[in-house]
């Protein structure tokens, strides 16, 4: 065996179900990003403007990288049917152990056993959705998969619903050929979307995307854009769902991405409830901790609003004496949402004694609008 036959075999004992090898010569893709980034499309992301010379050309990130090794670990747990109206949902990806460190312990663990078999020294880095790399454009040029209308990667009969990694190398090593474009005439994913996040085929506005707008965003979410938000609270897999390629994905066999207990539909009344500690305890070692306690509970807020159902009113009107003002101004919006004599009355009484601007004009507009629905 080639020492890159046994790279690849290595990585799928590992775990990655995908591998590819790529030079790590300059990048195509860097022209597309950087114009990406140009037009706003980033939105708050600041951190993805940072590093364009890095991005373009992975010598610049290992000063003499000569070779990249694409891997891709499969994580879909299968579909969590919803039966409360009071419910949440969580992208797939997020229900089970925070991936950064699980994922890169394996290219880790891979590094290694590179080392050990090429008998020499060998420079390597080791990225898992961070650093100044073009992931999905590497992994393109590796044969992983190619770039879907949705922007997700699409890896043929294995879907879109796994993690990607790179090893960056200065070894020479045997390369695949890049993946060529299956998405034909399809625009399901486009269509389905909510939000209209897509301005293009191929192009995805992050400004108004459900999973920017519920992890990415720190602040007020647009008004005009929480309608479409559904229950999602954490991510989105709207556009992968309805995605062809996924049809017969089987469930990931990696433990360590099976759902936690009560993470595939949470309770949103449990979820306003909980406290700082609470929280810090439940989310430990969970992407969820990610958005922080505040942007849980402002999510949550949201997705109660779009219920439809009035007994989201109580626990809506005891987050309105929230500590955090994010939380007090999406209750406010969600309340006037749903309308009702208990929801009016409460939005009076918190605007008699609401010190936050913000909250302030978010128990305006819900009292406004609670009074249109009447």
């Amino acid at each position: 065996m080639t020492l890159t036959e046994k790279i690849r075999a290595q990585a799928g004992e590992l775990g990655f179900g995908l591998v590819g090898f790529a030079p790590a010569d300059p990048l195509e893709g860097a022209a597309y990003y950087a114009r990406w980034v140009a037009l706003g499309y980033a939105g708050q992301m600041g951190y993805l403007e940072r590093n364009a010379q890095k991005r373009a050309d992975p010598r610049q990130v290992l000063p003499g990288a000569r070779s990249v090794v694409c891997v891709g670990m499969q994580y879909f747990q299968g579909a969590a049917p919803k039966t409360d109206a009071l419910a949440g949902r969580v992208s797939c990806y997020a229900r089970g152990e925070d991936y950064h460190g699980l994922v890169e312990g394996r290219l880790g663990q891979l590094l290694e056993f590179i080392r050990a078999e090429a008998g020499q020294e060998v420079a390597g880095r080791a990225y898992v959705d961070t650093g100044p790399v073009l992931e999905r454009e590497l992994a393109r040029r590796a044969g992983l998969g190619w770039w879907g209308k949705n922007t997700c990667l699409i890896a043929g009969k294995a879907g879109s619903y796994f993690f990607l990694g790179e090893l960056l190398l200065d070894l020479e090593l045997e390369y695949d050929q890049p993946a060529t474009d299956h998405c034909g005439t399809c625009t399901r994913c486009l269509d389905a979307c909510p939000t209209r996040a897509f301005p293009e085929p191929y192009v995805l506005d992050a400004r108004r995307c459900i999973s920017y707008l519920n992890i990415e965003l720190k602040g007020i979410i647009p008004r005009d854009l929480r309608p479409g938000m559904g229950d999602w609270i954490f991510g989105c897999d709207i556009c992968q769902e309805v995605c062809p390629w996924n049809r017969k994905v089987a469930p990931a066999v990696e433990p360590g991405f099976r759902a936690r207990p009560g993470m595939e539909t949470p309770s949103l009344p449990e979820l306003l409830a909980l406290g700082p500690e609470e929280f810090a305890a439940r989310f430990c070692h969970s992407p969820l901790k990610r958005v922080k306690r505040r942007g849980l509970l402002r999510n949550a807020a949201v997705a109660l609003g779009n219920s439809g159902d009035q007994r989201a009113v109580p626990p809506l009107v005891e987050a309105l004496v929230d500590e955090e003002p994010l939380v007090r101004a999406h209750a406010a919006w969600a309340l006037g949402r749903l309308g009702g004599e208990e929801a009016r009355a409460a939005l009076q009484a918190a605007l008699a004694t609401e010190t936050d601007t913000q909250v302030q004009g978010e128990l305006n507009q819900a009292l406004a609008a609670e009074s249109t629905s009447e």
